[in-house]
């Protein structure tokens, strides 16, 4: 009989899962807890509550990442309460919708800090740790459909999160083979702000337009997180990983169609 460990069993690993205290990050962290990780989670705020299983919780910090040393502050952090540092999940990002023809340069600036330098920021000093530590590590950037099919309204987030997927790939190619550097192309979520994302419905009449017929459930997004760190995945780096039910059926087939004329 086998006796060797699940490539799935994270146990004796330390994860770091930025915007990990609510929503996707929360889910996210749950999914390494579940799996036997020893887990930390960050955000601007403390939490009433952490991300729990299995009477296992998340350790937290709270850290601005778009300063570059609160961002090395938290990665020593992980690393001092652990002993290493082998997966980095950047989740923290988003940004409300607003005219480009008007938005501020003040709101551009900080969508593009919190969506693209804060993961580079983060990325940076967790590559010295695990590029050091036996088994070296994986770094996983969560990005969205917006860098390839940008909608309106999101101009500056689809700016950065295009610039997120081209960071992975290029941190991929410098990083390799010690640390593996992955990217999640994440679709339409449905989170406990769904109402205020899709509409009153959190998003039902939306997922018609999905092929997969429902929009993602965060868990769907974690286990992609927990097979990208793992050693199943091990020849995967600078990838773009899809994960939004295979994207949006194009309008022509969804509009409604008007009667042809006489």
């Amino acid at each position: 009989m086998d006796d060797q460990p699940h490539a799935m069993d994270f146990t004796g690993r330390a994860v770091l899962v930025t915007g990990g205290t609510r929503g996707l990050g929360a889910a996210i962290a749950r999914a390494f807890l579940a799996s036997g990780a020893d887990v930390l989670v960050c955000g601007r705020s403390t939490p009433a509550t952490l991300p729990s299983t299995g009477g296992r919780e998340a350790a937290f910090r709270a850290a601005d990442l778009r300063d570059p040393v609160a961002a090395a502050g938290i990665v020593a952090a992980t690393a001092e309460r652990f002993g290493r540092l082998d997966v980095l999940v950047n989740n923290a990002g988003g940004s409300p919708n607003a005219d480009s023809a008007t938005v501020s340069p003040r709101f551009v600036e900080k969508v593009v800090a919190l969506n693209l330098l804060a993961p580079f920021y983060t990325a940076q000093p967790a590559n010295l740790v695990m590029r050091e530590q036996p088994g070296g590590g994986s770094v996983i950037n969560i990005g969205s459909v917006s860098a390839h099919d940008p909608q309106p309204g999101t101009a500056a987030y689809s700016a950065a999160k295009a610039g997120l997927l081209g960071l992975t790939r290029a941190l991929a190619l410098e990083w390799a083979p010690r640390v593996r550097v992955n990217h999640i192309t994440a679709g339409l979520i449905r989170t406990e702000n769904a109402a205020a994302l899709y509409g009153e419905d959190g998003g039902d009449a939306v997922a018609g337009v999905v092929p997969m017929g429902r929009l993602a459930e965060p868990d769907d997004v974690a286990r992609a997180c927990l097979w990208l760190a793992c050693d199943l995945s091990s020849y995967v780096n600078g990838a773009d990983l899809a994960v939004h039910g295979g994207g949006e059926i194009p309008a022509r087939y969804t509009a409604p169609r008007r009667p042809a004329l006489p």
